[in-house]
């Protein structure tokens, strides 16, 4: 029977964060076949950022739903014009290369079609589970995989396998509740098992669910023509490891009808994206909780109307801005005027956890509403141009914990504001310096305290850590060397060249509250 689920608000999604949990892989013992294994989280006894009792709450999700019965599959074997069903089977039908699921059950597809279709049409209390052990489906005039009706598909790839679907350029039935997808589903759809499969969407997604989409392990490659991942109502991400090339946006939900709906989750494993405009996107809300997420290429890298990362590692370089809270449900509710004169919409980045790397072209880390960072590594390579900053906030920047590194150019450059109970400083330097060059911060006994080092040229460096005491003022050096990751960490001032002074906690408004200007030299 389908699960009632109440979906994840942004409150109760933030305040599930840090739970246990464990995450998956796939394993076969005697007569069952599971998924039961361990992750690079569960194996070292690490905790998930979101419990999978949590995920399984506020989804589909049901990791029972991955253990079954391997005396029970069903054994499609695909061959262009001779596909063949097991004996005993009145639930796979074969009508020339379309091959349709009609019940609940396991069904393990192997062998290949040229030009082939798999539907699934089966009950709206049906559970479908595929298993791809090395199959390959291709289609000459529209979708090679189509889930039209069931409660929950699941496409479990086979260990040690590699399984490809590849559609049509163009499609026969483009209507408008038509497949528009390699892999396509109007139910919700499960992906999992340890094996490998290769998507191409050729005429338009390559991975489209029109409910809701959990990725719980596989190691999967998607290139499309427009958008690479999509779940309509959730698009959330366990484990495995998942590359997106896209002509449109690389990973993510769109629903912009039903509220509380539209949210994406990134729980572990790993996701690299390359689009052409938004790397990882959501309508409603965009949770990254865990796992290593990349976006190689993108307009703009991280895009929904609220952003919350609490965990993982994220790289973010976009030819606009890197991380921006826009878009979404309503500019309305709580808004009002920023410090700067800027309308302060419903809109938020929070940063509690994790690292979040940004190289933007365009503003670094953008908020049409507040922004807070209260723990976790925030660096941003901002852009070099002055119609953008690194830190571009309409309402308030809050930080009261973690560290800050955002550098860029000076002409609208925005500071932590009045809320801030972590003291920062801002160096804005009389001309840009080069990439590859070492800004240094020592304290009043000459001590470094501090070290970045630019990837382009800056003109402008915001600063906050725990190590930052308000009221005392720093030596601001360039040059000299420093020991860093991403940016960020140790130096030594020897052959430092001192370039000025700044005090803590002392920042000249720009734009916004608190942000921009500061000592020049």
């Amino acid at each position: 029977m389908k699960k009632i689920r109440s979906y994840l608000s942004v409150a109760a999604l933030a305040l599930s964060l840090g739970l246990a949990g464990c995450s998956t892989a796939g394993t076969s013992t005697g007569s069952t076949s599971s998924v039961s294994g361990t992750s690079s989280t569960a194996a070292t006894g690490a905790t998930a950022a979101v419990a999978l009792g949590t995920v399984a709450e506020d989804t589909h999700y049901d990791a029972d739903d991955l253990t079954w019965d391997a005396a029970s599959e069903v054994a499609v074997a695909l061959a262009d014009g001779a596909s063949s069903v097991a004996a005993g089977s009145d639930a796979v039908k074969v009508d020339g290369d379309t091959v349709t699921i009609s019940a609940a059950g396991s069904y393990r597809l192997s062998g290949s079609l040229a030009n082939g279709r798999i539907v699934v049409a089966a009950g709206d209390q049906d559970t479908v589970r595929i298993i791809l052990d090395g199959a390959s489906i291709s289609s000459a005039d529209g979708s090679p995989f189509v889930v039209q009706s069931a409660d929950e598909a699941i496409l479990y790839l086979a260990d040690g396998t590699s399984s490809s679907l590849s559609d049509a350029t163009n499609y026969a039935d483009q209507g408008t509740d038509a497949p528009n997808a390699a892999l396509y589903s109007k139910a919700d759809l499960t992906i999992a098992g340890s094996g490998s499969l290769s998507v191409d969407g050729n005429f338009n997604d390559g991975i489209s669910s029109k409910d809701g989409l959990v990725l719980a392990s596989g190691n999967v490659s998607v290139k499309a023509k427009d958008d690479g991942i999509v779940g309509k109502d959730y698009a959330v991400l366990l484990d495995g490891a998942y590359q997106v090339t896209a002509g449109d946006d690389g990973f993510k939900s769109d629903n912009d009808q039903d509220e509380g709906r539209g949210w994406v989750l990134l729980n572990g494993g790993t996701l690299n994206v390359s689009a052409t405009d938004d790397g990882i996107k959501a309508h409603n809300t965009l949770t990254i909780a865990g796992g290593t997420a990349t976006v190689a290429k993108s307009e703009e890298g991280l895009e929904a109307q609220h952003i919350v990362v609490s965990g993982g590692a994220t790289t973010v370089t976009s030819n606009d801005d890197g991380v921006n809270a826009s878009g979404g449900s309503s500019t309305s509710g709580g808004g009002g005027m920023g410090g700067g004169g800027m309308e302060v919409g419903d809109y938020s980045v929070d940063v509690t956890g994790g690292t979040l790397t940004i190289n933007a072209q365009g503003d670094g880390l953008d908020s049409n509403g507040n922004a807070g960072i209260s723990g976790g590594t925030v660096v941003v390579n901002g852009p070099t141009a002055n119609n953008n900053g690194a830190l571009d906030v309409n309402g308030e920047l809050t930080v009261t914990g973690g560290t800050v590194a955002a550098a860029g150019s000076s002409g609208m450059a925005v500071a932590p504001g009045d809320s801030s109970t972590q003291s920062g400083v801002q160096v804005t330097l009389g001309s840009p310096v080069p990439a590859g060059t070492v800004i240094q911060l020592a304290d009043s006994a000459g001590k470094a305290v501090a070290a970045f080092t630019t990837t382009k040229a800056t003109a402008s460096l915001v600063f906050s850590s725990p190590d930052i005491a308000k009221g005392q003022q720093y030596t601001v050096y360039t040059g000299g060397t420093a020991t860093t990751a991403a940016g960020i960490g140790a130096g030594s001032l020897d052959g430092a060249k001192q370039v000025g002074t700044v005090t803590a906690g002392q920042y000249t408004a720009s734009q916004g509250p608190g942000g921009g200007g500061g000592p020049r030299w």
